[in-house]
């Protein structure tokens, strides 16, 4: 009886380790899908350890953009010549410049701005609840895409990066 007890305990440990890992995993783990889906046919890449990914891969083949500081790089790359975007002060910037030429984005209050403005007339999307909407509306129909946990300012530019590029 008491070499079954012990049994028990060997079995046990083992599986709440496997648990709590596995859950460490996923955590950090984003989804995004088209619209307000679930499905893992409508879903477009997938955000681990600072990489964003094709649709539900997490093949390093399949590593879109990834995320290094205030920098979105070109696939899995590090190099300066490979990065997409450089974020400063809530300010998006087309490669690795932080002139105000090359912004391409401003985020201002759950807010996606074309360039430099705020100006309604250049809001290109809204954010509300991990869910994208087009222009200034938060209507089904204006829904772009959605995603389910939270994300850094530098995450969400990266899956932006590839959901426009996607649609």
């Amino acid at each position: 009886m008491k070499n079954s007890l012990s049994m028990k305990k060997w079995i046990i440990i083992p599986l709440l380790f496997i648990v709590f890992c596995s859950f460490d995993i996923q955590h950090g783990m984003v989804k995004v899908y088209h619209k307000d889906s679930r499905y893992s046919s409508d879903q477009i890449c997938n955000l681990r350890d600072g990489k964003v990914y094709k649709k539900n891969s997490s093949y390093s083949s399949d590593i879109v953009c990834r995320i290094e500081g205030n920098k979105i790089y070109k696939n899995n790359s590090t190099y300066s010549t490979d990065i997409i975007y450089t974020i400063k002060e809530n300010k998006i910037y087309r490669g690795n410049s932080t002139y105000s030429s090359d912004q391409v984005y401003t985020i201002k209050d759950g807010k996606v701005y074309k360039g430099n403005s705020t100006y309604s007339s250049d809001l290109l999307y809204t954010i509300k609840d991990n869910k994208v909407y087009k222009g200034n509306s938060t209507y089904s129909s204006d829904l772009y895409f959605s995603y389910d946990n939270y994300v850094t300012i530098e995450e969400f530019v990266a899956i932006l990066h590839v959901v426009r590029y996607t649609f």
